[in-house]
């Protein structure tokens, strides 16, 4: 058996124009879900998953994802004097989740770039990574299902999932070439109609560190960005990559109405909420309805 799997990037170095303006002084992945970040979500994936250090790649003007990770002193001692307890453990929570390290991505030159950032704190190890626009749910995470399937076959695992076939483009897609979810080919976002399969990769990576190399060597790709896909690519063909078939649920919240859907959803799991949540969305439903 290799190496296990204990570290993990998330990419946090994006402007977040699509989120405009609401992202204009603020991290786009601190924007919340009800009462919680989103990429709170994503980084208690990758504890549940067994990942013990995490590093953020971010950029300019993302100094509030750092204070939320970190210990705050004054409003636990706020929280503590009122006796507001059960909110005294959340807040004490947050900042004790994992290891959490920080590196500057200078310039947006894609995910790969992103990646390659992390090097030094990887080192030679196995690792996962995490994008912040997508939030999976299922059990066990889909990343604890994807580091098994890492420790089952000693090579690079990416997450996969259906989408409907006019929305390919959008996506790296996978050729897969047999029932195990050997990759024969990925695709960074083919043409309309070009696509050899809907199944697409979404979010969740666990990568040998040879991809570091070959980041390092790669030309930018479509956007003038260093392409994380064309990279994987290679390394496909160096030590085959798994495909995980992901069959929970997947929320993107890097787009507006995934983020209202993530809203909704969430809300309609809480006992708190549930019930008001479902009422309100089905007296708005019929009120449109007679409109």
């Amino acid at each position: 058996m290799g190496q296990k799997v204990r570290k993990a990037i998330i990419p946090a170095g994006g402007l977040g124009t699509r989120f405009l303006p609401a992202t204009k002084a603020q991290p786009k992945e601190m924007l919340p879900i009800i009462d919680k970040p989103a990429i709170q979500y994503i980084v208690e994936e990758a504890v549940q998953s067994g990942i013990d250090s995490i590093v953020i790649v971010s950029g300019r003007h993302k100094r509030a994802i750092e204070d939320h990770f970190d210990k705050s002193v004054e409003l636990e001692g706020e929280l503590e004097e009122r006796g507001n307890e059960e909110m005294l453990k959340v807040v004490k929570e947050i900042s004790q989740l994992a290891d959490i390290y920080y590196v500057r991505q200078k310039e947006p030159l894609g995910l790969g770039h992103a990646v390659l950032c992390a090097q030094r704190f990887i080192g030679d190890e196995p690792f996962a990574v995490l994008l912040g626009d997508d939030i999976l749910t299922s059990e066990p995470p889909c990343l604890k299902q994807m580091i098994d399937r890492y420790e089952q076959y000693a090579t690079s695992v990416v997450a996969l999932m259906e989408v409907p076939w006019n929305q390919t483009h959008k996506y790296g897609i996978a050729d897969i070439r047999d029932e195990a979810g050997h990759i024969r080919e990925l695709i960074e976002k083919p043409l309309p109609g070009q696509a050899p399969s809907n199944w697409a990769v979404v979010g969740r990576y666990v990568l040998e560190p040879a991809i570091f190399d070959l980041l390092s060597k790669a030309e930018p790709g479509k956007a003038g960005e260093i392409q994380l896909t064309d990279s994987l690519q290679r390394l496909n063909e160096l030590s085959p990559i798994i495909g995980h078939r992901f069959t929970g649920k997947r929320h993107d919240v890097g787009d507006k109405l995934g983020f209202v859907q993530a809203t909704i959803d969430f809300a309609l799991e809480r006992e708190d909420l549930r019930e008001d949540v479902r009422r309100y969305v089905l007296e708005r439903l019929a009120a449109y309805s007679h409109s």
